[in-house]
């Protein structure tokens, strides 16, 4: 079974985002935490955090299939320490958020080497602020995002997560986030079934799909292998429909979130009705 919703706004506080989740008819969703453009937050209060459960339940959308998404500002491979440490004690704090709020996945960008480091200097010290994570958290699992390669951001090839996952002091407690616009900017290309099957033959060879936690289901404005970050709504850029409708009837993308990150929020509802229409 598939479940398909959005990147909701959780404005006001995070006990709304299952209200704005099941206002589109969503079975999934993604929500930041906490502002992600800010580095300081609020402690989650008790009475947050029980609302935001009991909104949870009301929308009867599973703790499972929800994909919190941390602050753009953390890059866990800052070349400088000082930055790095900033990054890794806000992280710390956004999984530990995940786990008070009962999630069990906190999604991120792997990071980036601002071309001051080389880019396996910036993987090993991702992996080592990972792994300090792991050690000072329970339960939540660090899926690392596939990027599109623009600037200096790591992630754009599978082989840098595949190094991520192997480095990892709890194989358990990690996993990946496939974007298919992302994926696509960086040079995979999904545009028809016999690509698709190699890229996802690809995936399945240098990660594995036991690591696959969810996907971002976005069309690309950008062109193929630009290394360029654009998202567009379903069937309207360069991946088309046909993309979605394999990722529709691909058993091996059940049971994970799949959430929408496209450009319009007020086409979503059809967006998921679209999606859900594709399965045969």
């Amino acid at each position: 079974m598939k479940f398909v919703g959005a990147h909701v706004s959780s404005s006001g506080g995070v006990f709304n985002a299952p209200i704005n989740a099941s206002k589109i008819g969503a079975k999934a969703f993604a929500l930041f935490t906490k502002n992600q453009r800010q580095w300081k937050a609020k402690p989650l209060d008790e009475k947050t955090i029980e609302k935001f459960k009991i909104n949870l339940e009301e929308s009867g959308i599973s703790p499972k299939h929800i994909l919190p998404h941390d602050s753009y500002l953390i890059n866990l491979g800052h070349p400088e320490e000082e930055k790095r440490e900033k990054s890794l004690n806000a992280f710390i704090d956004e999984v530990k958020r995940c786990e008070m709020l009962g999630l069990d996945k906190l999604n991120f960008h792997p990071g980036s080497h601002l071309k001051k480091i080389s880019e396996e200097e910036c993987l090993d010290l991702i992996a080592e602020s990972m792994n300090k994570t792991l050690e000072v958290t329970d339960n939540v699992t660090l899926v690392i995002e596939t990027t599109a390669g623009q600037g200096s951001n790591l992630g754009y090839k599978f082989e840098h997560l595949a190094y991520l996952i192997d480095k990892s002091i709890d194989k358990s407690r990690v996993g990946v986030c496939i974007d298919t616009c992302h994926i696509f900017a960086a040079g995979y290309d999904i545009r028809d079934k016999e690509s698709y099957e190699k890229t996802m033959k690809e995936f399945d060879e240098v990660i594995g799909f036991e690591y696959l936690k969810g996907m971002h289901i976005n069309d690309s404005k950008s062109k193929f292998s630009s290394k360029v970050d654009r998202h567009h709504s379903i069937g309207m850029g360069e991946l088309g429909e046909e993309t979605f409708k394999l990722i529709m009837n691909d058993e091996r993308l059940n049971d994970i979130p799949l959430i929408l990150e496209t450009i319009d929020e007020s086409l979503w509802p059809k967006e998921i009705e679209l999606l859900y229409n594709f399965i045969e």
